[in-house]
């Protein structure tokens, strides 16, 4: 079967979770290769709610799932949730979690900069978890990883470089400095928990691999959040797009076949930023209301928008990927119009493009096409020829909009619930 990597082509909270579980099904692993807890997915599988943050999507169905080097993992809130998916019925073993040895670790000290950043001008409306200073630190070469949690006189030496650069830092926000003892204490207690999830992720991949086993790579967040593409600064800390999946898990470029791009029927965003196509109205809020637009995660009100083809158009093209999914049809069956953004204006000139300055991505009027409504239920069709005609046409005008063709329809949050489109890869 075709590797595949999924990843969102709006700014998260596109449906990954349950495109994920319905190709896992299909699949003989999952691999998450970027972001941290701030992420989160909800399955929604015989009538059970799985809300996950860390954890690989492939868990819901013991399918065997790693989370790769590319991830920063808060191991307190993996076992924390590792107990949350317990209550609900997973047990969740090292036979089914296998953790990267080369993933940067979040710690405390890592929250506790991300919430005093926050509360300082210039919010990014980050989640507070920790995610940006923990990559801070991978790329400044002094980050605790996860093999170091075994290795004592590793584990010191990174603890007081941590020590030299984050004590300066806290006292200008007026905190004190970092407890050593504490930190190393509380390390040295949940080592063992964390010792038989570990293995070299990036070798059990290219065994999967090399026998012909079908993988797939789960995205997080989405490419409008991207930390080279997206809308800068107001984007996560890592790369979003397809193209960190190769990084992220240690399997060559090679090993990915096709990149699955997830879109949302409309916009949505959460915390700070720009939002070309935001609504402030009614129509915003009945969108809002219809797809319960809140975080997984963190639980605050998505902010809601018309379909933007011109920012899913560039994150196509710079993600690579090869088709959709669109999600949540089924939330648009009431209304009597539909608009879809086409292009911006920007300072009296349109543009086709989604503009890379902090200026422009706040400034850009959205110019609108409209079509008419199907005003008619499509919660759970699964046949292309059931869709309704007006429903078909909305689908094909963001084919042509993006220049993406569209593979999966979702129709409800049930793992079945998906109409193949005429094209769609025998693969899904």
């Amino acid at each position: 079967m075709t590797n595949i990597v999924v990843v969102g082509a709006q700014w998260g909270d596109e449906g990954k979770g349950k495109v994920v579980d319905y190709l896992s099904a299909r699949a003989d692993a999952v691999v998450r290769f970027q972001g941290g807890h701030n992420a989160g997915h909800t399955l929604v599988v015989d009538g059970v709610t799985y809300k996950l943050s860390l954890l690989p999507s492939g868990v819901v169905r013991g399918k065997p799932s790693f989370i790769g080097n590319g991830v920063v993992v808060d191991v307190w809130a993996l076992f924390d949730e590792i107990e949350r998916m317990k209550t609900l019925g997973l047990n969740i073993t090292p036979d089914v979690l296998k953790i990267a040895e080369e993933a940067a670790v979040i710690l405390p000290l890592h929250r506790e900069l991300d919430q005093m950043r926050e509360r300082d001008k210039g919010k990014i409306g980050t989640t507070g978890r920790g995610i940006g200073p923990a990559y801070e630190d991978k790329v400044g070469r002094r980050a605790v990883r996860i093999c170091d949690l075994f290795d004592e006189e590793a584990l010191v030496s990174r603890i007081e470089r941590l020590e030299k650069h984050h004590n300066p830092l806290r006292a200008s926000y007026g905190e004190p400095p970092i407890n050593k003892e504490k930190l190393l204490a509380e390390l040295k207690e949940i080592a063992p928990k964390v010792k038989p999830f570990v293995c070299r992720v990036w070798q059990e991949l290219a065994e999967l691999n090399n026998h012909d086993k079908c993988i797939f790579f789960e995205g997080a967040q989405g490419s409008g959040l991207d930390n080279s593409f997206g809308t800068y600064p107001f984007v996560t800390s890592s790369n979003t797009i397809a193209g960190e999946a190769a990084v992220g898990s240690g399997l060559g470029a090679s090993a990915v076949h096709y990149t699955l791009g997830i879109i949302k029927s409309y916009t949505t965003r959460v915390g700070n930023g720009p939002f070309p196509t935001e609504l402030f109205d009614e129509t915003g809020k009945q969108i809002g209301t219809k797809g319960k637009e809140f975080g997984t995660v963190t639980g605050r009100q998505r902010r809601c928008g018309w379909f933007d083809a011109v920012l899913v158009k560039k994150n196509a093209s710079v993600g690579g990927i090869d088709g959709f999914v669109l999600t949540k049809l089924d939330i648009l069956d009431d209304f009597d119009e539909i608009k879809i953004c086409t292009a911006y204006e920007l300072d009296g000139q349109i543009i086709d493009y989604f503009p890379s300055t902090e200026y422009a991505q706040k400034n850009v009027k959205p110019i609108y096409e409209t079509l008419k409504g199907w005003k008619q239920s499509t919660v759970g069709i699964r046949k292309w020829q059931d869709l309704p005609e007006q429903a078909r046409a909305y689908i094909h005008r963001i084919e042509e909009l993006t220049a993406t063709r569209i593979d999966l329809v979702s129709t409800s949050p049930e793992r079945e619930d998906m109409v193949k489109a005429p094209l769609c890869l025998k693969s899904f």
